[in-house]
C-alpha cells in the first residue's frame, strides 16, 4: 500500500501519514502512549442568584488557589535536567493572577450573575483570541499558556482529574492533544522517545522543551490523538514533521537506517561544535545563539556558540501586570552577560506592540498590527519603559560584552531619536553615579525594505547591522508566513531575497561596519553556501543548529562561496537556486545535514 497522508480519515491498516509541524529534530521508532485527558471545553452556563454571587467569587478564588499550590508542587519537584524550563512554570503562576484574567472573571461573575466556569472560560477566550491573531509565532503560541493555566482552574472548578503522566513504566511515544508545561515536567524523560501533539508549533513551550533535551517531536497534528491508539507501532521524524502508524517492513527499514544516520551525524558534529567555524582558507565566521530567556545560556554554551547574537526581551515583559522594573531586567541581562563573557551578547530593545500583547502595557487595538506601533515605534512612543530598558543595559554592559541593537528601524530618525534617548539615558546614570559603560556599541536591525534602501545612510549611524530576515522576507515578498494559503512563497532563497542581503552587506563593508544576520535563514544549511559567499561577519541561530552549521563551514572555501554567490545572483527563480545549491553541494555536505529543521 502507497503512502496516504491524511488530515482527516478512517485509520488505515499501514502507513499512515500525518503531516504535522518540525517541532524537535531526530527520528524516533516506537510503541505510541496516548495521554487521556478531560475535555473541560464544554462548560454550562448556570445563572447565579445575586446574593450568592459572593459565595461564587470565594469558589473561583479557592480553584485559582488550589491551582497555584499545584504549580507550586510540580515546580519543586521538576527533575534536574528540566531545572532550566521551570521560569514558564513561574510565568503560569503570574498567568493565574493575572488582571485581565483574574480579575476579569470576577468581574464576569458579578455583573452577568453567571457560574465561575462559564465566566473563566468566556473570559480566557477572549484573552486567547488577542494571543492569536498576532502575526508573530512566538506570540500566538502564547495562546496555549493561556489554555493550559485556565484548564487548571476549570479542573478544580468542575472537580475533574488531572492527566498523570508520571507514571510510565516503558518507553514510549507520547501523543496528547496538548502538554502543557506542568505536564511535560512531570514526565520521565528516560522513558520519553518523542512527544507528539495535536496542537502547538515551534514557538510553543512543548517545542523549546523538546529541542533543549533534544527529543525529536511533531506539533500541530491536528487529529493525531483521534487516528493514534496506545499501542501503535509509529515513526515520528521531527525534522521532517512527519508521523507514519502501522509502518509496513520496507518503511520501517527505511527508517531505522535514516535514524542510525541522524544519530551518527548529530554525535559527530557535537564532538567537534566547540571548534571554530573556519573555512578552508581561513575565513573565519562567528557563529552565534537567538535566545529568549536566561536560562538558554546553557545550551548556547553546551553547542559550541560563540556569543549571543539576539537576546529577544519580550519574555520579561509578557504574562504580567506590570512591566518589569529596572532592577529585575539589570538582573537578568547581568547573569546573561557574566555567564557569556567574553562574548558577545547582543540585547534587543523591546520589540512589542500591537502584534505582541503584553498584558501590563496598553496597546491599542489594530487593524493591521504587522505594520502598526510595534518595536523601535512603541518604545519611541514610550520614552519611561524605553529608558527602564536602556538603563538596564547599559548597567549590565558594565560587567560583560554587551552590544544593544534596535529593532525595526525604517528610517534614519528613527536611530537618531533612539540613540539621543541612550545617551541622555547615560547622562541620568552618570548623575545618579550608577555605574555603568557608555562607549556601548549600537546596531540597527535590517527587517524592512525602506532599510534596505537605505542602508548606506543607516551605516553611517550604527556600529553594526544585523539582518532579520523573519520580517525582511515578509514584509518584501508580501507574504503572512503562518497563513496557510500563502506560506510556501515564504521563501529565503527567493531571488530579491537575496539581492537584499547582498545589498545590506555591501553598504555595511562600504561604512567599515560589521553585518550579522540572526533571522531563521541562519540556521538553515541549505542557505550556508549563499551566507558565506557574502562574507557576512557573523550569522545568529537557535542554539540547537550551531553544531551542523560550524561543520558546514569548515568544509567548504570563502572562494569557492563567492563564485556559487555569482551564479545564485543570476538564477531567475527559488527553485533554480534552490536546485543550484542541491547540485553544488548535496554530494559533499553529508545528508543529515539537509534534514535540519528551520528554527529560529
Amino acid at each position: 500500500m502507497s503512502d496516504t497522508t491524511v488530515r482527516h480519515a478512517v485509520k488505515p491498516s499501514l502507513n499512515l501519514t500525518l503531516q504535522g509541524i518540525a517541532g524537535s529534530p531526530g527520528i524516533a521508532i516506537g510503541k505510541a502512549y496516548l495521554v487521556e485527558q478531560e475535555d473541560v471545553d464544554v462548560v454550562e452556563k448556570r445563572f447565579v442568584e445575586p446574593k450568592n454571587i459572593p459565595a461564587e467569587v470565594r469558589r473561583f478564588k479557592q480553584g485559582v488557589k488550589k491551582a497555584q499550590k499545584q504549580l507550586q508542587s510540580v515546580i519543586e519537584e521538576v527533575p534536574e535536567e528540566l531545572r532550566d524550563h521551570t521560569y514558564i512554570l513561574h510565568a503560569h503562576m503570574m498567568l493565574l493572577k493575572d488582571k485581565m484574567i483574574y480579575n476579569g472573571t470576577i468581574e464576569h461573575i458579578e455583573q452577568e450573575n453567571v457560574n465561575a466556569e462559564w465566566a473563566v472560560k468566556i473570559v480566557v477566550d477572549k484573552v486567547k483570541s488577542i494571543f492569536k491573531k498576532m502575526p508573530d509565532p512566538y506570540f500566538r503560541e502564547r495562546a496555549s499558556d493561556i489554555a493550559h493555566i485556565s484548564k487548571l482552574i476549570l479542573e478544580n472548578l468542575l472537580g475533574t482529574g488531572h492527566s498523570n503522566i508520571s507514571y510510565i513504566d516503558k518507553r514510549v511515544i507520547i501523543v496528547a492533544h496538548d502538554l502543557s508545561p506542568a505536564e511535560t515536567t512531570q514526565m520521565p524523560l528516560e522513558k520519553v522517545k518523542a512527544f507528539l501533539t495535536d496542537l502547538g508549533g515551534q514557538t510553543s513551550h512543548t517545542g523549546i522543551i523538546a529541542r533543549s533535551l533534544e527529543i525529536p517531536a511533531v506539533l500541530g497534528l491536528e487529529n493525531g490523538t483521534e487516528l493514534i491508539k496506545t499501542g501503535d507501532l509509529i515513526i515520528v521524524d521531527g525534522s521532517a514533521g512527519v508521523v507514519i502508524v502501522d509502518p509496513d517492513e520496507e518503511t520501517l527499514a527505511r527508517y531505522q537506517e535514516r535514524k542510525d544516520l541522524f544519530e551518527q551525524y548529530q554525535a559527530m558534529i557535537t564532538r567537534s561544535s566547540h571548534l571554530p567555524a573556519e573555512t578552508t582558507d581561513g575565513f573565519h565566521l562567528s557563529v552565534m545563539a537567538n535566545i529568549e530567556v536566561l536560562e538558554e545560556v546553557v545550551s548556547v554554551i553546551d553547542h559550541g556558540g560563540d556569543g549571543v547574537g539576539l537576546y529577544r526581551t519580550e519574555f520579561l515583559y509578557l504574562n504580567r501586570p506590570t512591566p518589569p522594573s529596572e532592577q529585575e531586567l539589570f538582573d537578568n541581562y547581568r547573569d546573561v552577560a557574566e555567564i557569556m563573557a567574553p562574548s558577545t551578547v547582543t540585547i534587543r530593545t523591546l520589540d512589542i506592540g500591537g502584534d505582541k500583547f503584553a498584558s501590563g502595557l496598553q496597546l491599542a487595538e489594530e487593524m493591521n498590527p504587522a505594520l502598526g506601533l510595534r518595536a523601535i515605534r512603541f518604545s519611541l512612543r514610550s520614552p519611561e519603559i524605553f529608558e527602564t530598558q536602556l538603563r538596564a543595559i547599559l548597567r549590565a554592559a558594565n560587567l560583560g560584552n554587551v552590544r544593544i541593537m534596535f529593532p525595526m528601524i525604517s528610517e534614519v530618525d528613527e536611530i537618531v531619536q533612539a540613540k539621543r534617548m541612550l545617551n541622555q539615558t547615560a547622562e541620568s546614570l552618570e548623575k545618579d553615579r550608577i555605574p555603568f559603560r557608555a562607549n556601548i556599541e549600537v546596531g540597527a536591525m535590517i527587517e524592512v525594505p525602506s532599510a534596505v534602501i537605505m542602508a548606506d545612510i543607516l551605516a553611517r549611524e550604527v556600529d553594526f547591522f544585523s539582518i532579520g530576515t523573519n520580517d525582511l522576507i515578509q514584509y518584501s515578498l508580501a507574504i503572512d508566513r503562518v497563513n496557510k494559503q500563502v506560506a510556501h512563497l515564504y521563501q529565503p532563497l527567493h531571488p530579491a531575497v537575496l539581492r537584499m542581503v547582498q545589498r545590506v552587506v555591501e553598504a555595511g563593508k562600504e561604512a567599515g561596519i560589521q553585518v550579522y544576520m540572526c533571522g531563521e535563514m541562519a540556521g538553515d544549511p541549505v542557505n550556508l553556501p549563499v551566507l558565506l559567499g557574502m562574507e557576512l561577519d557573523a550569522i545568529s541561530m537557535n542554539p540547537i543548529s550551531i553544531p551542523a552549521i560550524k561543520m558546514l563551514v569548515r568544509m567548504i572555501s570563502l572562494k569557492e562561496s563567492k563564485l556559487f554567490l555569482e551564479e545564485a545572483l543570476k538564477q531567475p527563480t527559488t527553485t533554480d537556486v534552490i536546485k543550484l545549491v542541491q547540485d553544488t553541494y548535496g554530494s559533499s555536505f553529508p545528508k543529515a545535514a539537509f534534514s535540519q529543521p528551520n528554527q529560529d
